[in-house]
């Protein structure tokens, strides 16, 4: 092999290993942007059962509590510029393909791009708030869920989109709730790495936590359901009204503690994932 040769391969290597560099630590840091996000509002949810109804148990609620901690505002945009490497990673993952057997498949890549464009909103509520401090973190998510719904059912087949809509976070609340449940996330974790007494942590975290996350989903997806079969935009509720119909169950508010813990428990999953995960 000639000398021009042996360049270009190296520069392709060197490019290649800088690529992977950069997105793993866009990775890393914006799965712990997740969890922060999580523990915050599952942190917030436990206030709320426990009779604090001034909080607000979802993005912005998460984002206005952590604006009132010491050094606010480099939190804040740490935890932006963590979820913008969420979202370039994802984007990555789309483009390129990701870890496993089957990561450049289509159903993966597909699954990848929406995750991306989901990022990219949440990115840009928590930069946005960040930059202009006077107002709420990309607003309530129960105002945000209304309006959308809303503007869904006035438009043709409105109604159909919208139980369509509900139907699949049902079933994506399920497949998260499952999932956790089958410990598939081992797939992704790099298990040699780990003792035997933080798997054990991670496993409790990891199906706790997913479940949890599972369950919220589905009983979003359920509300929107019901905001399509009623044509009432009234009914569709965000994260924070969601939350709070646990408490309303014949379990009173600990059913909402359980689930809280959940939540929180995933956010420590995500840090898990942040330290351990395979990209």
């Amino acid at each position: 092999m000639d000398t021009s040769a042996l360049t270009r391969t190296g520069r392709f290597r060197a490019r290649r290993a800088a690529r992977g560099s950069v997105t793993e630590g866009a990775a890393r840091a914006g799965l712990a942007a997740r969890g922060v996000i999580y523990l915050l509002v599952g942190a917030l949810a436990l206030q709320i059962a426990f009779g604090d109804n001034n909080k607000q148990a979802d993005r912005g609620g998460a984002l206005e509590e952590l604006a009132q901690k010491p050094f606010g505002a480099v939190l804040l945009w740490a935890l932006g510029i963590g979820l913008v490497g969420m979202a370039l990673w994802r984007l990555s993952e789309a483009v390129f393909g990701s870890v496993g057997k089957d990561g450049r498949s289509a159903r993966k890549r597909l699954l990848a791009l929406v995750r991306f464009s989901f990022y990219v909103f949440v990115a840009y509520s928590v930069i946005s708030f960040a930059a202009s401090r006077n107002q709420s973190g990309g607003g309530s998510s129960d105002r945000q869920s209304r309006d959308a719904t809303a503007r869904a059912l006035e438009i043709p087949a409105g109604q159909w989109i919208v139980g369509a809509a509900g139907i699949a976070i049902v079933v994506a609340g399920g497949w998260i709730g499952v999932r956790a449940v089958l410990r598939k996330y081992h797939d992704k974790l790099r298990l040699g790495q780990m003792s035997h007494r933080t798997r054990q942590l991670v496993d409790v975290t990891g199906v706790a936590g997913g479940a949890a996350r599972g369950l919220v989903f589905a009983v979003a997806g359920v509300f929107a359901v019901r905001a399509a079969i009623d044509y009432e935009p009234e009914q569709a509720k965000g994260l924070d009204d969601t939350l709070r119909t646990f408490a309303d169950t014949p379990l009173g508010p600990w059913l909402l503690v359980c689930v809280a813990a959940g939540l929180v428990l995933f956010g420590l999953f995500s840090f898990a994932m942040a330290r351990w995960r395979r990209v």
